[in-house]
């Protein structure tokens, strides 16, 4: 597979990493066979972008077929690591936790592991199927698939947490109180920073990528998110948290409470 067209580009005096320009893409995925036309392609390529798997680099909504710049903000390896770390973290005993209505697992060991989980907050996951040829995902770091956005099909999921019990803010708040704030800069590499965030007031770390930016930077599983580039945070969800991370600086500072063991 040829990667050319994903390049490190500046804009605006900002760099952005496996970027590309629409009529690049466009050109690619005609040249490659995965489309009839470039009509389709700019379909295909609206679809991704309003699935979250790219974007305009301005967060512009709609894709052009033009010099516009766009960027890969999921990396499929990644996905998959962490993934896998939440898959593992199910089969440990652990209470339910009503307050993370996100749930990402492997469903049954003949489903291909990368596929790739699409969760909604009614506990419904949306699995979006993989058919094996060559991809669009394959320039963002995942192997030779293809991720169809319209083969979808929804089952039941009972979430768990990797917290052994929900805490609250007033618990982590109160004076004495057996935890304590750690600080946390994380400068992001080309594929993000490798954590997964989940719950709400407070949300915890749910999985963190052992070989991600955030692993080397001391972030665990079950901290919770005090703050986000020094906004204060433990009375939001996690989609908004997870909001606050993406669309801010590369590198990232984080607040962080843990039990003081």
């Amino acid at each position: 597979m040829d990667n050319s067209i994903l390049k490190a580009r500046e804009e605006n005096l900002v760099k952005y990493q496996r970027s590309f320009l629409g009529f690049e893409m466009v050109d690619w995925l005609v040249e490659e066979g995965e489309v009839a036309n470039r009509k389709e392609a700019t379909e295909l390529c609206q679809t991704l972008l309003e699935h979250g798997i790219i974007q305009h680099v301005s967060t512009q909504c709609h894709f052009d077929d033009r010099d516009l710049l766009y960027q890969f903000r999921i990396n499929f390896r990644r996905r998959r690591r962490l993934t896998e770390l939440l898959s593992e973290s199910l089969h440990r005993t652990l209470s339910d936790s009503p307050d993370s209505p996100f749930c990402l697992r492997k469903l049954n060991p003949e489903q291909d592991p990368s596929s790739f989980l699409s969760v909604q907050t009614n506990k419904e996951i949306k699995i979006v199927s993989a058919v094996r040829r060559s991809s669009v995902t394959s320039l963002a770091g995942g192997s030779s698939l293809y991720y169809n956005l319209g083969q979808v099909a929804a089952v039941e999921c009972n979430p768990k947490s990797v917290l052994k019990r929900p805490i609250t803010n007033e618990e982590l708040l109160t004076p004495g109180a057996p935890y304590i704030k750690k600080t946390l800069t994380i400068v992001g590499d080309a594929v993000g920073w490798g954590f997964v965030v989940r719950g709400g007031q407070p949300c915890h770390i749910q999985a963190v990528d052992p070989g991600g930016p955030a692993a080397a930077a001391g972030m665990k599983v079950c901290q919770f998110v005090y703050s986000v580039n020094g906004m204060f945070v433990l009375h939001l969800d996690y989609q908004t948290v997870s909001n606050l991370i993406v669309t801010g600086p590369r590198t990232l500072v984080l607040e962080v409470m843990e039990e003081d063991e």
